[in-house]
């Protein structure tokens, strides 16, 4: 009977997936032959698998030796790291090191990068975890173009930026105006600027202030860093920040083509709550969520930005702001009423209409920004806030509010009309039809929920295949939830998020989960996801003795045959390569107390010669990928043999690739 059935369902669905089992396997008898594995749907029904369930293996499953389509780059939460995910195959490629040190790559361990890891550190203080958030791909004319990657660590308000050229952090950033940021990294369409919100309010000064002087002395932030693509880094110096009322600002997002130059970001506690349940005070939750609307600030960046070069900002704590009242009196910022506690805002791919979804509120609210401009034109304002702010008339600048659900968070876009916003309270994703040209252009009826797919569970953040910029792809949709339950074997109290990937490929018909995809590492929050062969990233460095934080050539970098020791006083310096399979040289000899600098090159140019290093007690381990150097260094304090030796098993002879570092009393 299941054989029967499963033959007549399959050549119903038409699936091209599941025609590839039947292409590709042996002779079939009463089933299908599945070579070296017996009949598949004796398989199938051994371990309770539906049609459908096959067509989804087929849909992700990756043969041996071929790419995934597309790259996601996930954050990696409390892990302070970013994931690397192929797709549809969901295998994890790679975690890159980015806010705490990461051993597999030496990350962190080398002078190199403890360094990049020291800049992204307060004054006087060692940050050694992060809460990576939201993952930005460099743009240019507001498409992904796979040059950079940045990342935001909500924990610290640091941002940090990835070269994708391989894929290895270049430089953090400390924000010398905020503790904690959430509503960043993202990027403006020719990635002129990097967007880093704030979130919970605080006194600018780094003084103490009581919290009964919060709206005096407390106040919120965005801070916009200039980025020199050329450098590959931010220039601290020719970034700006402006200073915000004391809401706590949330989620942003730059406009793109029409709505070029503006920049559109949440905020929530506008009753500016300040908490106090100890004191029988109504907790934050009550607090900060008491008034039916909270505001959306809309910034015209460019305005910002001429002011600042024209000096209107002031230093605080040595960084350029531009004051709340000229902001305010410039028309740099203007706010709008949206749905209480809001949490996404989603610019839509013709740059016109802006997505917000509201915790509270069942509806995704659309802006028209083409009203929006048109009413801070003609000055048609409904009154301002507490700190001077014009507000907007809701009804002057809202196009639609669609009811997708309860709980609606963030929402993506696919070249189809389509809209997709997640449902944090249903574990659903809804799916929707925008309107304006867009959808007329499809056929499709505006403003209209379609379907939905159910997730598990507490989905927060989704991300459809470049589903944030001017060209989105489709295809397919990841989902991020926040809780696993019974999805996956249990580990303990302590359960995996859950990454799901759904086929939206299909315009006319509906979602398909296909995938779970358990993320070990805690809370993963945002992901993006790029067509893979938009990165070009280098399979060995260009030259021997290459220095990844410069991307230039190292002086200390050597070829094999000018390996040398040089002692002078009490510093020790050395110059070693490492080849299959042997250091050159294999034994140092320093004397207790000496000052040790040792500079080690990898001299291989084959793709994945990678060595390490890795040294007991000094806390060394290093990844040499072929061509690079790197330098550690450290007063050898404690006299002794200590064996070092290659960390990544590189040859038949990886063994033997030692040596010993020998401290004399």
């Amino acid at each position: 009977m299941f054989k029967s059935n499963f033959s007549k369902l399959a050549l119903a669905a038409g699936a091209v997936g599941l025609l590839l089992f039947f292409l590709t396997c042996g002779e079939r008898k009463g089933g299908v032959q599945v070579s070296g594995g017996g009949d598949l749907a004796a398989i199938a029904e051994a371990r309770g698998l539906t049609p459908a369930d096959l067509v989804a293996a087929a849909k992700t499953y990756m043969p041996t030796g071929r790419h995934d389509e597309y790259y996601l780059f996930g954050s990696g939460g409390h892990s302070g790291q970013v994931l690397v995910i192929g797709v549809p195959s969901m295998r994890l490629l790679k975690v890159i090191g980015v806010f705490t040190p990461e051993p597999w790559q030496g990350w962190g361990y080398s002078n190199e990068t403890r360094e990049v890891l020291k800049a992204g550190s307060p004054a006087g203080k060692e940050l050694n975890w992060g809460d990576t958030h939201h993952p930005a791909l460099s743009e240019t004319n507001g498409d992904y173009d796979g040059q950079f990657l940045f990342i935001n660590d909500k924990a610290n308000a640091r941002v940090a930026v990835i070269d994708l050229r391989d894929f290895e952090t270049k430089q953090i950033i400390k924000n010398p105006l905020s503790m904690s940021d959430h509503g960043g990294t993202f990027v403006t369409p020719n990635t002129d600027w990097v967007i880093e919100g704030g979130q919970y309010a605080m006194p600018w000064s780094g003084e103490y202030a009581p919290l009964d002087q919060y709206k005096e002395k407390y106040r919120g932030m965005v801070t916009f860093w200039k980025f020199d693509r050329a450098k590959g880094r931010i220039l601290p110096e020719q970034s700006f920040a402006l200073e915000l009322p004391p809401y706590w600002q949330d989620l942003s997002d730059a406009g793109k083509l029409v709505s070029d130059g503006w920049i559109f970001m949440n905020s929530f506690n506008t009753e500016m709550a300040t908490g106090g349940i100890e004191e029988g005070n109504p907790p934050f939750e009550a607090g900060a969520s008491q008034r039916d609307m909270d505001y959306l600030h809309v910034i015209n960046l460019n305005k910002a930005a001429e002011l600042f070069r024209a000096g209107k900002t002031t230093k605080i704590n040595g960084f350029n702001v531009l004051p709340l009242s000229v902001s305010a009196a410039e028309g740099v910022l203007t706010f709008i009423p949206e749905p209480k506690s809001p949490h996404g805002v989603d610019v839509a791919p013709d740059g016109n209409y802006l997505v917000i979804s509201g915790k509270l509120d069942p509806h995704a609210t659309v802006y028209n920004f083409t009203k929006i401009k048109a009413a801070i034109g003609s000055g048609n304002f409904s009154g301002k806030d507490e700190f001077g702010v014009p507000i907007l008339n809701f009804d002057d600048v809202v196009d639609a509010q669609i009811e997708l659900g309860l709980g609606p968070l963030h929402t993506q876009f696919d070249p189809n009309g389509y809209a997709y916003t997640s449902l944090f309270l249903e574990s659903a994703i809804a799916r929707w039809t925008m309107g304006g040209d867009w959808t007329q252009k499809h056929g499709k009826e505006p403003w209209t929920l379609v379907d939905k797919v159910s997730v598990h569970y507490n989905v927060g953040h989704i991300c459809t295949a470049e589903g944030d910029n001017v060209n989105p792809d489709g295809k397919y949709l990841v989902s991020l939830n926040k809780w696993a339950v019974d999805r996956f074997g249990n580990v303990g109290p302590l359960l995996p998020q859950n990454f799901q990937l759904i086929d939206v490929s299909d315009p006319r018909g509906a979602m398909q989960l296909l995938y779970d995809m358990p993320i070990g590492v805690g809370e993963p929050h945002y992901a993006q996801m790029i067509k893979a062969d938009k990165i070009n990233s280098w399979e060995v460095y260009p030259e021997v003795g290459w220095n990844p934080g410069t991307q230039s050539k190292d002086p200390n970098g050597i070829m094999p045959g000018q390996e040398k020791v040089e002692r002078n006083g009490k510093k020790v310096e050395i110059w070693m390569s490492a080849m299959r399979s042997h250091y050159n040289p294999e034994r140092v000899q320093v004397n207790k107390g000496d000052h040790v600098i040792w500079h080690i090159t990898n001299g291989e140019r084959a793709k994945d010669a990678t060595h390490g290093f890795g040294l007991p007690y000094y806390n060394v381990n290093l990844s040499l990928e072929p061509g690079e150097t790197q330098t550690i260094e450290f007063v050898a304090d404690q006299a002794g043999v200590y064996p070092f030796y290659c960390t990544e098993f590189c040859s038949a002879l990886h063994l033997e690739m030692t040596g010993y570092l020998l401290v004399k009393p």
